[in-house]
């Protein structure tokens, strides 16, 4: 469950203090600044992931100096990665420095000294950043050290995959059991892993499992984003990660369902999505089973039944019935 605390609950004049004081203790500390200490806000929640924690972060523009007098006062000993979702940053680690605005991905570590400027236009600057152990990435700090400071773009290759998997954990992690939690901390390890190998050049290090764990979660975001595609098959799944499709059956064998069952399952749950939207209710049954990628309208209803217990109609129905009845009990 995310662990949610804002300075609204504060005085204006202290809200800036509480949250260097914050930030100071459970991140890392670090001198704070900001042009405007009575206008300050500032919001942050945050997920533990087992060894990984991930950090949903809202704050008015400020400046952050990591000096080797504050690492000697404390240092967790950890590789942070932002990913900017509004506002721009300036940052400054190991001799590079860059320059990023929203989508980008940064990487600093907690270990060295650094400077971070931020700014924004609408008043709040909007960062989620991950907090894991140095030991937990399977590459060697030199090879790093190249990425440290250093503006990854977040839509494309390993990196939107790794993006995309934030917006989920934002959106859902809140809901999951300490177990699913502690698996998706590995996941978000391995896809830190396998974006930064993906911009060192280095994926031929990362361990065999790291690899294949990375490959299922990039598999898995292909699928979602080419769902409506009728032609999404696991053949086309296999040529476009340049696999086999018997190494593609191989990599599901040990998940809990089949590609083609993964493909099944995503389709009949944005179907089952637009069933009740009232502002589709005009839309033909089988017009959202061709949207979202089904063959034939007998196809869809057989599957739709056997997953929801119900017909695509009858459960449409019963969802009608369902909104009415809020709209009239109040």
């Amino acid at each position: 469950m995310w662990s949610v605390v804002s300075a609204s609950e504060l005085p204006v004049g202290e809200r800036f203090d509480w949250f260097s004081d914050t930030l100071s203790r459970e991140v890392v500390p670090a001198a704070l600044s900001t042009e405007r200490p009575a206008e300050f806000q500032a919001e942050a929640a945050v997920l533990e992931l087992g060894e990984l924690r991930v950090a949903r972060l809202e704050f008015s523009p400020l400046s952050s100096r990591r000096t080797p007098a504050l690492i000697r006062r404390g240092d967790p000993g950890q590789y942070q990665l932002g990913l900017m979702r509004g506002g721009r940053a300036f940052l400054a680690q190991q001799r590079n420095e860059c320059r990023a605005g929203a989508g980008d991905i940064l990487l600093w570590d907690t270990s060295r000294p650094s400077d971070v400027r931020t700014a924004a236009d609408d008043g709040l600057v909007r960062l989620a950043m991950l907090q894991l152990p140095q030991s937990a990435l399977p590459l060697k700090p030199d090879r790093l050290q190249r990425l440290l400071a250093h503006r990854i773009p977040g839509d494309q290759g390993v990196a939107a995959v790794l993006a995309a998997f934030v917006n989920a954990l934002e959106g859902h992690g809140g809901q999951c059991a300490p177990a699913e939690l502690q698996r998706l901390g590995t996941v978000a390890v391995d896809l830190v892993a396998a974006c930064l190998a993906q911009h060192l050049d280095a994926e031929a290090h990362l361990p065999a499992e790291v690899r294949t764990r990375a490959l299922l979660q990039r598999i898995y975001a292909f699928i979602d984003h080419n769902v409506a595609d009728p032609d999404l098959t696991p053949s086309a799944v296999a040529a476009r990660h340049h696999i086999s499709v018997r190494t593609l059956h191989q990599l599901f064998r040990q998940q809990e369902e089949t590609v083609q069952a993964r493909i099944r399952r995503r389709r009949l749950e944005r179907c089952r999505s637009d069933l009740t939207r009232p502002e589709l209710m005009h839309h033909p049954v089988n017009a959202i089973a061709a949207r979202w990628g089904f063959s034939g309208p007998a196809v869809f209803s057989r599957s739709f039944r056997d997953r929801y217990g119900l017909t695509p109609t009858q459960f449409r129905a019963l969802s009608v019935n369902e909104d009415r009845a809020v709209c009239t009990s109040s």
